[in-house]
C-alpha cells in the first residue's frame, strides 16, 4: 500500500510539473506562443496565389473585340468623315453598358475630334456661329449627368438603339430644314442642351445636332470642321461627368489607348481606299447597318429590362 501511494504522489507531482511547464509555454509574454504560430500559419495560408496567366489583360477577348470596334468605326470615319462615336458607342454597348462604353470612347474620340478641329480656316467662323449650341449642350450634358449611373442607367441602352435609329432614318431621307441667321443663335441654344440632355443618357451627341448645322447652311468641309470642335466640346463635358461618377481612371487606359491606335489605323485605312470607293452608297449601307444596330440594342436592352 505504501508503494502504490509513493507511486500515485509521484505520479501527481510529475503531472503538475508538466503541467507547469505548459502553462509556462503558454504565458510566456503578453502573447501565447502558440497562438502567433497559428496565427502567423494562418497569415500563410490565406495569402491567394495567382497565375502567371491571369495577371496579363492583353488577351482578354473584350479587348480584341474593343480593337476590332474602333478599327471599324475609325474607317467609317476615314471614308465618310463621321461616325467614330456613334459606331463604337453602338457596338460596344452590346457587350457592355453604356457608361462603361463611353469611358472607353471618350479619350480616343477626344483626340481625333481635336485633329479634326483643327484641319480647315473656318475655326473662328465656327466659334461664332456655334457658341450657343456648344454652351447649351454643356448645360444639358450637366443637367442630366446622373442618367447613364444613376437607377435610370439600364434604360440607357434602349435610348441608344433608337437613337441610332433616328439618326440612320433622318440620313437615309436626307430630312433637312432652313434655319435663318438672324433666329440661329437662340434656336442654337435650344438644340444645344436637348443634344446634352440625349448625349449624357446615350454618350452620342448628332441628333439634334447634326441636323441643326446642316440647315444653317454651313458647306461640306466648314461642317466636318464644325463637327470637330461640336464635338470635342461634348465630349470633355461628358468626361467630368465620367470622371466625378468613377468611371474614367486609371483602369480604363489600357482599353483606351487599343481604342485610339485601332480608331487611327482604321482612319488612315478609310482615307487610303476613299478615292476608289463611292461614298454616298457606302454611307447608305452605313446607315442601314446602324438601323439594324440600333433596333437589336433597343430589343435586347428592352428584353432584359422586362425580364429583371
Amino acid at each position: 500500500m505504501g508503494a502504490q501511494r509513493a507511486a500515485g504522489d509521484a505520479a501527481r507531482l510529475g503531472h503538475r510539473d508538466e503541467q507547469l511547464q505548459v502553462d509556462q509555454i503558454e504565458t510566456h509574454g503578453k502573447i501565447p506562443a502558440f497562438v502567433t504560430a497559428e496565427g502567423l500559419l494562418r497569415n500563410l495560408q490565406i495569402v491567394p496565389i495567382a497565375r502567371i496567366g491571369q495577371c496579363d489583360p492583353m488577351f482578354e477577348p473584350v479587348l480584341l473585340f474593343v480593337a476590332a470596334a474602333f478599327l471599324l468605326a475609325g474607317f467609317i470615319k476615314g471614308v465618310i468623315g463621321l461616325g467614330l462615336p456613334t459606331v463604337s458607342m453602338g457596338l460596344l454597348a452590346v457587350t457592355m453598358q453604356p457608361s462603361h462604353a463611353l469611358a472607353i470612347v471618350i479619350v480616343p474620340a477626344v483626340v481625333t475630334n481635336i485633329w479634326q478641329t483643327f484641319v480647315g480656316p473656318y475655326l473662328s467662323d465656327i466659334m461664332r456661329r456655334l457658341w450657343p449650341l456648344m454652351v447649351g449642350t454643356v448645360v444639358g450634358i450637366w443637367l442630366n449627368a446622373g442618367m447613364l449611373t444613376g437607377p435610370y442607367a439600364r434604360y440607357g441602352a434602349i435610348v441608344l438603339g433608337g437613337l441610332l435609329v433616328i439618326y440612320a432614318i433622318t440620313g437615309l431621307s436626307k430630312f433637312s430644314f432652313h434655319v435663318a441667321r438672324r433666329d440661329e443663335k437662340w434656336i442654337g441654344g435650344i438644340v444645344g442642351v436637348m443634344t446634352g440632355v440625349v448625349s449624357a443618357a446615350t454618350g452620342v451627341q448628332v441628333i439634334p445636332s447634326m441636323p441643326y448645322m446642316q440647315a444653317i447652311g454651313m458647306e461640306k468641309d466648314e461642317l466636318v470642321q464644325a463637327l470637330g470642335v461640336f464635338f470635342t466640346v461634348a465630349t470633355v463635358a461628358l468626361a467630368f461627368n465620367l470622371t466625378s461618377a468613377g468611371l474614367l481612371s486609371a483602369s480604363t487606359a489600357l482599353p483606351g489607348a487599343i481604342a485610339m491606335a485601332a480608331a487611327f489605323t482604321g482612319m488612315f485605312i478609310g482615307q487610303a481606299v476613299r478615292s476608289r470607293m463611292q461614298p454616298e452608297a457606302f454611307r447608305r449601307w452605313f446607315l442601314v447597318a446602324m438601323i439594324f444596330l440600333g433596333l437589336y440594342l433597343a430589343a435586347s436592352a428592352i428584353y432584359n429590362v422586362l425580364e429583371s
